[in-house]
């Protein structure tokens, strides 16, 4: 009996022994016109023993380097993409660069600080103001959401003065009322509601006697 442990090791055993026994077949094959058409074959099969590979973007590419991966990179025939190498699978990974943001004013949202780019883009008038004065409106009702209790206008716009770097008018600009933006009275209110009527639902059956 033959055990797997004296078998060699395999390079990829996702895709099993059998396919594995495959790609050495094809490695003895002389003619390259053979060896071309089995190397497809060999293609096809692996792409259809892992359906799921075939969400990924450029699978057949993928499939490919898996090929002369598992022919420990011997394999002579006609890819349609770049042969790869040994070499080029040794080592860690590029890194990803990750995307540098500043935490300056996180707290108004990434929304804001793009309405405050668009703004800056636009021509004077009437319906940059109406954006300049929305954008400081949202920028007080996000601040609110830390801070329940109240904030001045003042340093609301001084933080989109800061933001648009000067280039926006701020003058004149009268926005509502701290408590015009809470809801947290409502949301409490609605609450009381569930509660009693939670009580009353109790109520009644403790009222209701069981004989």
């Amino acid at each position: 009996m033959e055990y797997n442990t004296e078998r060699t090791t395999l390079k990829i055993p996702e895709y099993g022994r059998n396919v594995q026994r495959m790609v050495d077949y094809c490695l003895t094959i002389e003619d390259a016109e053979h060896r071309n058409k089995v190397a497809q074959s060999i293609i096809d099969v692996i792409g259809n023993l892992n359906p799921a590979i075939r969400d990924a973007p450029d699978y057949t590419h993928k499939l490919w380097d898996h090929l002369f991966i598992m022919s420990d990179f011997k394999l002579d025939v006609e890819s349609p993409y770049p042969i790869p190498t040994a070499e080029s699978f040794v080592g860690l990974p590029d890194e990803v660069p990750y995307p540098q943001k500043s935490r300056k004013f996180r707290h108004y949202g990434g929304v804001v600080k793009t309405m405050v780019k668009h703004a800056i883009e636009m021509e004077d008038g009437e319906e940059k103001e109406a954006l300049i004065y929305g954008i400081a409106y949202a920028m007080k009702r996000n601040y609110l959401k830390f801070n329940k209790d109240t904030v001045s206008d003042s340093t609301i716009l001084t933080d989109l003065d800061e933001m648009s770097e000067g280039k926006f008018k701020t003058e004149g600009i009268d926005l509502p009322h701290s408590k015009s933006f809470n809801i947290a009275p409502a949301e409490r209110n609605t609450t009381a509601v569930r509660k009693k009527g939670n009580n009353n639902n109790n109520n009644n059956k403790k009222k209701k006697r069981r004989y």
